[in-house]
């Protein structure tokens, strides 16, 4: 129930000081919405998330549709794009049911548990970004070979084997769009960034397919690995913020640095900061020291120069 402050001897607080006692995430938001500058933070953001997820989805499909034509076995496309929409189906599910259940919660819950799914976006893209790095010269050899196997056992065997290589890709893009729109504080831009990378993909996907374009691929995953490391510890430090305002983390109001003045959250830069990269004026010690330990041992373990094996040798009969 609702308490008249004067009746319970307490003393108003002033505007500042109230608005100092909200969330940080709060401030920002009600500062966007004063100063009537529209909602852009998800959109770069998103929309590198959802062209590199779905140019990985598309290089998938196209692989396996140009395989089938090339080996005069088209007959077994039907089985792959059963596969792509029921993979595609359960991600938008994941995703749903992560909003839905985020909506039910109070709001020390929602910030815990936005927190925790956090966390697991941060350790799904890591692991895809060094899978990626590992397994993009032999993609295609790989998925080749599963295929050929799966049109032996049948239908169905195709059917999963699809489902299954774009189900990995759709559900990491759920779980981390998820948690990046959750950042940006908006309902509308987060969306549209992500819808539009999604079809820059897949209209990548179809040129490759169709040999419309070359693409360098090796570099295109190299160099948005290397951003996405970035995005990613943002995702990390917000997070962290998360669960030190539920209460699972101490250290809320110790901060690294705050220069809110210099980089404010309603300029452009700050904007776009904010969008891409998670940066946030007001940086706890805590969150500063979980953005390092990330960021610099995932660069130094992904800009290592990958080791090339020696070649055998023969031994030489005298």
């Amino acid at each position: 129930m609702n308490r008249d402050p004067a009746s319970s001897g307490a003393v108003p607080l002033r505007l500042s000081e109230a608005g100092a006692h909200r969330p940080r995430r709060v401030r920002e938001r009600g500062l966007d919405t004063k100063l009537g500058m529209p909602y852009l933070t998800g959109v770069l953001g998103n929309y590198l998330i959802g062209l590199r997820e779905g140019l990985e989805a598309s290089l998938v499909v196209s692989i396996l549709v140009a395989y089938l034509v090339r080996t005069g076995r088209q007959g077994f496309l039907r089985y792959v794009w059963a596969g792509v929409g029921v993979a595609v189906a359960l991600s938008v599910a994941v995703g749903a049911v992560l909003e839905l259940t985020s909506a039910s919660m109070s709001f020390e819950a929602q910030e815990a548990f936005g927190g925790l799914m956090s966390i697991v976006a941060v350790g799904f893209v890591t692991w895809m970004i060094f899978w990626m790095k590992r397994a993009s010269r032999t993609i295609a050899r790989e998925l080749q070979g599963r295929l050929d196997t799966a049109v032996a056992v049948g239908g169905t065997a195709v059917v999963l084997m699809s489902f299954i290589a774009v189900a990995r890709e759709g559900l990491e893009t759920s779980v981390f769009f998820w948690t990046a729109a959750k950042a940006a504080e908006s309902t509308w831009t987060p969306v549209l960034g992500f819808s539009l990378g999604l079809a820059t993909a897949v209209l990548l996907g179809v040129a490759l397919y169709r040999s419309a374009v070359s693409i360098d691929l090796g570099a295109f995953f190299r160099w948005t690995g290397l951003l996405l490391i970035f995005v990613a510890a943002g995702v990390l430090a917000y997070g962290i913020h998360d669960l030190q305002e539920a209460g699972w983390l101490p250290g809320l109001t110790n901060l690294a640095f705050d220069v809110s003045e210099q980089v404010p959250p309603s300029s452009w830069y700050g904007t776009l900061l904010k969008g891409v990269f998670n940066f946030s004026p007001e940086t706890t010690v805590l969150q500063g020291i979980a953005w390092i330990a990330y960021v610099v041992p995932c660069l130094a373990l992904y800009l290592r120069p990958a080791r090339v094996p020696a070649p055998e040798r023969t031994p030489v009969s005298v």
